[in-house]
């Protein structure tokens, strides 16, 4: 084995209009994702926990200020966990994914290794997705 990852992101849902007529509205649930880094999936925001984070969800609070600009607030302290290997020319990586339930606080300013980003419709999500993606969302009781 190559090595050991551990992450830490927050799962940013909000109720956004859509379907618009006269000033009837109907608010869809949605979950901020991005594209970044060398993969060409779509992501909550999160990264690698730092050896100078104080916890989880400090390091979480951190990846998500600099990927979007902003601190976000927990919702529950209580996170989902993902584990994965990724095999790459037989070396293995396990990665665990720390996830907490959080709310947008801020604008949105997205940091320069930011592709692309946006708030996805839960009925409608992109094809291109990481596999914490759908697993998360369930935990945390948007999808069945």
């Amino acid at each position: 084995m190559s090595g050991i990852i551990v992450a830490s992101g927050r799962v940013i849902v909000k109720e956004i209009e859509r379907l618009c007529e006269y000033s009837n509205c109907v608010l869809e649930k949605s979950v901020l994702l991005n594209l970044h880094g060398a993969t060409d999936y779509y992501k909550f925001c999160g990264g690698k926990v730092e050896n100078a984070d104080k916890s989880l969800i400090e390091a979480a609070s951190r990846e998500v200020n600099e990927e979007m600009g902003f601190y976000p607030k927990i919702i529950d302290p209580k996170p989902f966990i993902f584990f994965i290997r990724e095999e790459n020319s037989g070396q293995s990586t396990d990665i665990i994914l720390v996830h907490f339930l959080a709310e947008q606080t801020g604008k949105i300013k997205p940091g320069k290794d930011i592709l692309k980003w946006g708030y996805q419709y839960l009925n409608d999500l992109p094809d291109k997705l990481a596999p914490n993606i759908v697993p998360a969302l369930t935990y945390f009781g948007f999808l069945k």
